[in-house]
């Protein structure tokens, strides 16, 4: 693929995406559950259809190493979306996600004993700057609604702390899981749509315990326009796309080349700059300064 064209997918993709997002979570604060579902289930079935083969093709990599990702990736998804219902506006939630940067670099420094240049902990230093002003700024908004009493406020307050600390979680795991990817990458080759699917089809049994929250809101979408409905197909479908950019940036011949010397690693400064361009079309969007 094209860096040019896969930079232009990565952008359109998770724009699209985000403001489909949007338009589901204004109407449905609660829905992050549902929506995560869907997602998961709607990816699983393209790649049993496309990648599996129908089950016919077996993985190239062991089935007991990606039930350890999916477990790290089936909680990450779930407490992403599930910060939403915490308090967490969702210009917050995007650029607070942007500190995967900052993640991958302690972990990095932690686990795998790397070391960086001056010009990258700059770097890093300022983008931590950003979100900190961005996270204070939104603190000062919830604390500060004039509609709620003294004890609502605090109250909303130790919401959105409770949804600061979940997305640190979610941040956190990411890059662990990241590094556990690559080591995988560097042992049995690259294998991304495999990952893909697999890291989405797993994980779909574990759903069951949030099949309560999910019914309630399947039949809150069944009552809501049809506009809504067609929002969240149009959220799984650039969804969908996003992930396969992500997932598939590879050329023939790079599939024993370490994910860290892939494409996901040269596409890293478009998935952050999206979220800023994304802005331009939320925030207007979500009448919100956040």
């Amino acid at each position: 693929m094209r860096p040019l064209f896969a930079v232009g997918l990565v952008f359109a993709g998770c724009c699209s995406n985000v403001i489909f997002l949007e338009l589901l979570v204004r109407k449905h604060p609660g829905c992050g559950n549902i929506v995560t579902f869907a997602q998961f289930l709607f990816i699983a079935v393209e790649g049993f259809l496309f990648e599996a083969n129908l089950g016919r093709k077996q993985p190239a990599i062991p089935i007991r190493y990606y039930a350890v990702m999916v477990t790290m990736f089936f909680t990450v998804s779930v407490v992403n979306n599930y910060a939403l219902n915490l308090n967490i506006a969702m210009p917050l939630h995007m650029i607070f996600r942007s500190g995967s940067l900052i993640a991958n670099m302690i972990l990095g420094i932690i686990i795998l004993k790397k070391r960086y240049s001056i010009f990258k902990y700059a770097s890093i230093a300022l983008v931590s700057v950003g979100i900190f002003i961005c996270t204070s700024m939104s603190a000062k908004q919830v604390t500060s609604q004039s509609s709620l009493s003294e004890n609502e406020g605090f109250q909303a307050f130790t919401w959105w702390l409770l949804g600061i600390g979940a997305l640190t979680f979610a941040l956190l795991m990411s890059a662990r899981m990241g590094i556990f990817q690559e080591t995988l990458y560097k042992q049995f080759g690259k294998h991304s749509k495999e990952a893909l699917f697999y890291n989405h089809a797993l994980p779909l049994p574990g759903f069951i315990f949030l099949a309560s929250d999910i019914y309630d809101h399947a039949a809150l979408f069944n009552k809501s326009e049809p506009f809504h409905c067609v929002a969240l197909a149009g959220h799984l479908v650039c969804l969908h796309w996003d992930a396969h950019v992500h997932r598939g940036v590879e050329q023939p011949g790079d599939h024993k080349k370490p994910a860290s010397e892939g494409g996901q690693e040269e596409l890293r400064p478009a998935w952050e700059t999206r979220v800023w361009l994304s802005q331009m079309f939320l925030v207007p969007s979500s009448g919100t300064t956040e």
